[in-house]
């Protein structure tokens, strides 16, 4: 028989059945998802496990042993079967509120993913939310802006910063993390062609995080940065897991960047208030504009000319989030290796409120 570890707590799965080639199949996948699987003995045992554990399964005589305790509803219930499921599966998965039934072996992919993500327990964090971030010229402070989100926002909670530029010289520079180890993106292997899905939980612990809270995931040096398909899984990894994810978008749509900003709950746009710059600006927004994704705008000074945010505001027809004034230091500071927005300020300011924007259009009726 397959042998199965002990779940250390919510978050983690558990398995009730004696179809041993059934479990031997559930103990494989949970392998291959990372997380530990217990195997309860039996209705009582899962009694004890019903609201802590992440993911329930049950096979078909399982639920109908749980069914009359009446455990009460919960999220991620799973009842499986191997083959084709008969109707009496059915009738046991409504009886003790499961939302899905799995036939093993077509339903792997399904069941794995569900797994890595880690059940409702990651879930019930709420939804996620994610912001991509790019500069309406070179230069225009759009990853110094980004880092600062994602600084701010890991104030909160847990934070994903995922750097999508592969000229950008890599972020880890910015976010503190260049002497960290961990992987890059040239060590991820996510499979399927770069896309697949992965679990919040286990970027978490390959990639660097100066503090434990913010984790990073930079381009390399050299070579080629990430694939749609690998950016995207990262991104909606984050979002399962109730995360703040911050992307650094890089200005020429690539088929990445534009992946990314689909995927989006909200894009920014750094323009220094100079008429080159809201020009140069105007090129970068057009195939943003045409995804359909909230876009606004963040105006930074100085203005040698006059311009100020209202007439960068109208000139690119979008709003204005904020308009950030030069901070004295910065410069400097980003030299000595400093991360940006962990000091009050105006970058700080400017962070807050692109973080009080995306909750806004993420979910509206927070908001009002």
């Amino acid at each position: 028989m397959a042998r199965t570890g002990r779940a250390g707590g919510a978050g983690q799965a558990v398995v009730m059945t004696d179809d041993e080639e059934l479990l031997d199949e559930v103990v494989r996948l949970a392998a291959a998802a990372g997380v530990e699987l217990e195997r309860v003995p039996d209705a009582a045992g899962l009694r004890r496990r019903w609201h802590a554990a992440g993911l329930v399964l049950v096979d078909e005589d399982a639920a109908r042993a749980v069914g009359p305790l009446r455990l009460g509803r919960r999220e991620g219930v799973v009842v499986l079967c191997r083959g084709e499921p008969p109707g009496s599966v059915w009738e046991r998965a409504v009886g003790i509120g499961a939302e899905h039934v799995v036939s093993l072996p077509d339903g792997e992919d399904w069941l794995v993913g569900a797994l890595a993500d880690g059940g409702p327990a990651t879930a019930g964090a709420g939804p996620g939310r994610v912001v991509a971030v790019v500069g309406g010229r070179g230069g225009a402070g759009a990853s110094v802006l980004a880092v600062a989100v994602a600084a701010r926002a890991a104030t909160r909670g847990r934070v994903v910063l995922v750097d999508c530029d592969p000229l950008g010289g890599g972020l880890d520079l910015l976010a503190g993390a260049e002497e960290l180890e961990g992987l890059r993106w040239s060590g991820l292997a996510l499979g399927g062609g770069g896309g697949g899905r992965v679990a919040a939980a286990s970027l978490h612990e390959a990639l660097p995080s100066p503090d434990g809270v913010l984790t990073v995931l930079a381009c390399d040096r050299a070579g080629a940065g990430p694939d749609p398909g690998a950016a995207v899984a990262v991104v909606e990894a984050g979002r399962r897991a109730g995360e703040v994810v911050v992307c650094d978008l890089p200005r020429h749509p690539t088929d990445t960047a534009l992946a990314v900003a689909d995927a989006a709950d909200l894009l920014v746009v750094v323009v220094p208030a100079e008429v080159r710059a809201v020009a140069a600006a105007a090129r970068v927004a057009e195939p943003l504009v045409e995804r359909g994704v909230p876009l606004r705008l963040v105006v930074r000074g100085p203005a040698p000319g006059g311009l100020d945010a209202d007439d960068v505001a109208q000139a690119l027809g979008l709003e204005v989030l904020a308009s950030v004034a030069p901070e004295p230091g910065l410069a400097a500071a980003l030299d000595r290796g400093k991360v940006p927005g962990l000091r009050p300020g105006p970058l700080q300011d400017a962070a807050a409120a692109v973080l009080d924007a995306l909750e806004a259009v993420a979910d509206p009726g927070r908001a009002a």
